[in-house]
């Protein structure tokens, strides 16, 4: 059997590989790309790379939005889109599924050959290898947790202290002298223990047929929208709608919420520099249309989140659609920046301040920017996802009820500096009162490791006296640093944000 294909510069396939990111402010150069095919390749090309000394990284999906694949250090990147399949494993009574498999291919080939999914974000082209390891959540997580929580075992393959690489099976049993390897990959993020080379997914206590598996989706999703012009969202209407969206998902996420079927997600959009289309904010909800009271549960939601708001607002006509050509339709949907990039994230256990809201107010709505796009967007959290103790996976994250993400998009290289520091002042200045960042309290809950931002790790923009690991990890960074002392103790596989 040949070994994985080694495209070097020179090569006429290297540049299609340098671009194959999804940031283009990071554009990888190592001295060779290597398509692994198989877990016997990426073996033998981590082995190669520590025999010769070489700084390794792996991509899978390439949606790194900081440069941990593009470090010019890193000299072998081990790219696994080739990893793409998905079956059933009889021997494991799980599905078995390897990194490359892109999001929106996972869930046809998940619904379509069995009727079950996991519970993981709306996209069709991030890989599943990095959404898993960092948790992985989407419309479906108040209903069914994190995409992690559905992970039964793991492969992966790691380096010991004699400098030799091995693929190792670590599962979801107490009893599996490797158990703290699964562990680890059910949250710490990518780029820490190793590579890993197939997931097996099966959802805890399930028994039965591959039907019984995982989680069965809704037949049908009942999908509403609702447009607000920039021109009558006042401060003070803003106020209404972003402080109306954070009380409701107070008051309605717990495990047991009726309300546990709906994603909701709020996107705040900046003015644009050029062709401003003057939209300031969608609201857009998704329920599960299965249950006889879906129309007036979501109708309900609607009015409870934007019933004090003061502004024009125009009504889509709610639609009635099949679970998964909804999830296509927000993928596609959600999909569509391109170009240059810096993310922020945030968990929340309580929705804005109006303080808060007003320093987003001004920052958005302000002018002079050097961006082509700029949101902050809301997205439900909670209900199951909260039902799982903090420290049964690695995702510590387990009481918010909402996440937030920042994202700044640009095509100019020569603005990298204006958008990024624009980005910066905004964040810091939501989290004034807590040094910049959203340091865990009665309100914030750190930040998610999949949005990844090394200004975390930079005193001037987190000043909160906080290390970067307890923004992400919190209470289970101690619990990751023994398990990277056992699987990684020649630190193979590090980056900014990774665990040391």
């Amino acid at each position: 059997m040949s070994g994985p294909a080694r495209i070097a510069a020179g090569d006429p396939r290297y540049e299609d590989f340098v671009v194959r990111g999804d940031n283009a402010r990071f554009p990888p150069r190592p001295d060779a790309f290597v398509l692994a095919r198989s877990t016997e390749d990426v073996a033998r090309t981590v082995q190669d790379a520590v025999r010769a000394g070489q700084r390794i990284a792996v991509r899978s999906g390439g949606h790194c939005y900081e440069d941990f694949v593009s470090d010019p250090t890193v000299r072998v990147v081990l790219d696994l889109a080739a990893m793409d399949r998905v079956g059933f494993d009889a021997e494991r009574q799980a599905f078995a599924v390897e990194p490359g498999v892109r999001l929106m291919d996972l869930y046809r080939a998940l619904y379509l050959g069995w009727g079950v999914t996991v519970p993981g974000g709306a996209s069709e082209l991030v890989g599943i290898g990095g959404h898993l390891l960092g948790g992985g959540y989407g419309p479906l997580s108040r209903r069914f947790g994190a995409c992690s929580d559905h992970l039964y075992a793991v492969e992966v393959v790691v380096v010991d202290a004699d400098g030799r690489a091995r693929a190792v099976v670590a599962t979801r049993d107490p009893a599996d002298p490797n158990h703290d390897l699964w562990w680890a990959h059910t949250g710490a993020g990518g780029g820490n223990f190793g590579v890993v080379t197939r997931y097996w997914l099966r959802s805890p206590g399930a028994e039965g047929g591959p039907g019984d598996l995982l989680p069965r989706p809704p037949a049908s999703v009942l999908a509403s929208s609702t447009v607000f012009p920039r021109e009558g969202l006042t401060r003070e209407a803003l106020r209404a709608l972003v402080g109306g969206h954070g009380r409701w998902h107070e008051r309605n996420s717990a495990p047991d919420s009726p309300y546990a079927g709906l994603f909701s997600g709020l996107v705040l959009f900046a003015v644009a520099p050029q062709d401003d289309p003057g939209i300031g904010a969608i609201l857009f909800n998704h329920l599960d249309g299965t249950g006889a009271d879906a129309e007036e549960l979501l109708a309900r939601a609607v009015r409870e989140m934007t019933g004090g708001v003061d502004a024009p607002r125009y009504d889509m006509p709610v639609e009635r659609a099949p679970w998964l050509s909804t999830m296509v339709k927000l993928a596609r949907a959600q999909d569509g920046e391109s170009g240059r990039h810096k993310i922020k994230s945030a968990y929340l256990r309580r929705g804005y301040t109006d303080a808060q809201i007003d320093t987003i107010h001004d920052h958005l709505w302000g002018d002079g920017h050097a961006f082509s796009s700029a949101t902050i967007s809301l997205q439900s959290y909670g209900c199951a996802a909260n039902a799982i103790a903090p420290d049964a996976t690695a995702t510590a994250q387990r009481d918010s009820v909402l996440r937030a993400l920042y994202l700044t998009s640009w095509a100019d290289p020569s603005t990298d500096e204006a958008n990024l520091d624009w980005t910066r002042r905004l964040y810091r200045d939501v989290y004034a009162t807590t040094g910049g960042v959203p340091l865990p309290d009665d309100r914030n809950d750190g930040c998610y490791i999949n949005f990844p931002d090394v200004d975390m790790a930079d005193p001037r923009w987190n000043a909160s006296g906080a290390p970067w690991q307890y923004l992400y990890f919190k209470e289970n960074h101690p619990r990751l640093q023994q398990i990277k002392k056992r699987w990684d103790p020649l630190t193979v596989f590090s980056h900014a944000l990774s665990v040391q």
